[in-house]
């Protein structure tokens, strides 16, 4: 006879994470001054493991999925946490990327201090993350918020030495306390009009009625909470200067993890709180995300093809791909097709967790090697470090929508979304800022592969932890591939429950 589980267990996933973080923090008390990379990197692992294990189990079991794969959404600590396919589906993708970027700061941290704290702080942030793709009310969403972008700001300047990462972290910080103060006043005016803070509760006090203008500021200043969080214009200028500035690990963390994220909960609270015939035709938030989505790819890819640094523009192109995903709210419009064109946007998410974290490891390589930032000090890299250089040529062409990874899927996927929804304003942006970016991931294949070093080029060693997260993430994106049909099936029933 099968065990059942607690309600609570639900929610395993997120709490493995947590408690990972916190015995991270345990054992550096014990022993402060330990040098055991191999036990705080691997307690770290182990931990986002299991929880992408209990993600998995719980998605092919049905837990917190609608019929006829399950018995409906778990609603917790009096309904403001909700698990359901939505969430779980998140979880995979920052359990995921957790673990591929613990793997690669293994050698990337390796002769840093407070390498206890590092491995916490990735963890405690993941933990953040998941907890947004669960919750059901405002009150909920800004506080698993604040836990995702508390420890953020502390790793983006965990390089006390470097510059460049201290004035990233602060910069993090003082724009990130602006935008939380902003979604704050935000969920104020919401409850002040409606008097409810959990989500359906907020659907049903409105009721299509007659709204005041209140309401439709408080919409809008909720927008702008998110449009920071998930970098979209105009609320992107930390996104550059944060991805370059902190140790790269972190910059895919954030670019992958952190977005996906932002992005889950965002689709639950528009979907579910601020659903458009709950609304009426008093405010329509799909016109606000149509001008962000076409506004944000447009100056990520331009401003993309100017940067002379590669990493700088990976930090670009992830502003770019934000506008991409940004199709799946502004092509929404309810039922069948509204949980389509949603489904769409999860699973270029979790395609684009791999391609982009893959990206940025490979960065994280480099300077491992201390080979430059520009595009012209990769000239002949291809030729000291082949299996590298591949796994990046897979990366770049995927992000660039080419069919060598599964990037090429997930966006047409949202092209199709698009074209479905009747925006065709999206669709042609999509077509041409991808056309764009080819031209900029060009360039550095082209130097990797094609120029040749001007004699200086000289690499020192294979790091193991950093050659095996970027051959795994190479291998996850060129798998899901094939597999883009089981993703992107599980996605769009996710989201189907969800509208």
């Amino acid at each position: 006879m099968a065990t059942q589980l607690p309600e609570w267990a639900a929610i395993a996933p997120a709490l493995v994470l947590g408690i990972t973080g916190l015995v991270l923090l345990i054992l550096d008390s014990i022993d402060p001054n330990t040098e055991d990379r191999t036990l705080l990197a691997g307690t770290g692992v182990v931990g986002a493991l299991v929880s992408l294990a209990f993600t998995a189990w719980y998605l092919a079991a049905g837990t917190g999925q609608a019929p006829p794969a399950g018995q409906g959404a778990i609603e917790l600590f009096g309904g403001n946490v909700v698990v359901d396919g939505m969430s779980l589906f998140l979880t995979a993708i920052v359990a995921s990327v957790t673990a591929l970027v613990i793997v690669a700061s293994y050698d990337y941290v390796a002769d840093e201090d407070y390498q206890a704290e590092y491995y916490s702080l990735v963890l405690l942030a993941a933990t953040g993350m998941a907890l947004m793709a669960s919750a059901n009310s405002l009150a909920t969403a800004f506080v698993s918020l604040e836990l995702a972008s508390l420890p953020s700001y502390a790793l983006v300047a965990y390089l006390k030495t470097n510059r460049g990462s201290v004035e990233a972290g602060l910069k993090y910080f003082l724009i990130g306390a602006v935008s939380s103060a902003i979604f704050a006043y935000g969920i104020s005016l919401v409850y002040a009009t409606t008097g409810e803070l959990q989500f359906g509760a907020i659907a049903t006090a409105l009721g299509g009625a007659g709204l005041p203008g209140v309401l439709g500021l408080g919409v809008l200043f909720v927008i702008g909470g998110f449009a920071f969080k998930t970098a979209s214009v105009p609320f992107h200028f930390w996104a550059p200067e944060a991805y370059e500035g902190a140790p790269s690990p972190i910059s895919a963390f954030l670019s992958s993890a952190s977005k996906a994220a932002g992005f889950v909960l965002a689709f639950r609270v528009f979907v579910v709180a601020f659903e458009p015939t709950a609304l009426g035709a008093a405010i329509d938030w799909t016109a606000a995300f149509t001008v962000l989505a076409v506004v944000t790819m447009t100056v990520g890819n331009f401003a993309a093809a100017t940067q002379t640094k590669v990493k700088r523009m990976l930090a670009y192109s992830s502003i770019g791909h934000a506008g991409y995903v940004l199709i799946a709210l502004a092509a929404f419009s309810g039922g069948d097709s509204g949980g389509l064109v949603l489904g769409a946007g999860m699973a270029h998410l979790l395609v684009y967790g791999f391609m982009n974290t893959g990206a940025f490891l490979f960065i994280a390589l480099t300077e491992y090697w201390d080979v430059g930032r520009t595009f012209e000090d990769f000239n002949g890299l291809a030729t000291k470090a082949p299996l590298a250089c591949v796994a990046m040529t897979v990366f770049l062409f995927s992000l660039a929508g080419l069919p060598v990874g599964a990037g090429f899927l997930s966006k047409f996927a949202l092209l199709m979304a698009a074209v479905n929804g009747g925006v065709a304003l999206l669709a042609v942006a999509l077509v041409v800022n991808s056309a764009l970016s080819l031209y900029y991931y060009s360039r550095v294949v082209k130097a990797m592969w094609i120029e040749d070093p001007d004699g200086s080029l000289e690499i020192e060693g294979h790091p193991t932890g950093l050659y095996v997260a970027i051959v795994v993430a190479a291998v996850a994106t060129v798998l899901l591939l094939p597999g883009f049909g089981p993703v992107i099936e599980i996605a769009r029933d996710a989201a189907l429950a969800l509208g």
